[in-house]
């Protein structure tokens, strides 16, 4: 019976992880797209500053751990 949960457990994790890289590829493409169309009008933003946005912008999620 413990092994049946330990699997669910894995599987939790895996799916987890999935969906954090679809996030960050989500947002490296958003980051991509807005970086360009800021180019086309002349605006430059500093990475600095760009970086820090997105750590604003971040979702905090609570580890689960069980």
């Amino acid at each position: 019976m413990t092994v049946t949960f330990q699997k669910r457990q894995k599987e939790m994790k895996r799916l987890e992880k999935q969906r954090e890289k679809e996030a960050k590829r989500a947002q490296k493409k958003l980051e991509k797209r807005t970086r360009e169309e800021n180019e086309k009008l002349g605006i430059f933003v500093e990475p600095e500053a760009e970086e820090q946005t997105q750590q604003e912008n971040e979702p905090h999620l609570p580890n689960e751990r069980i």
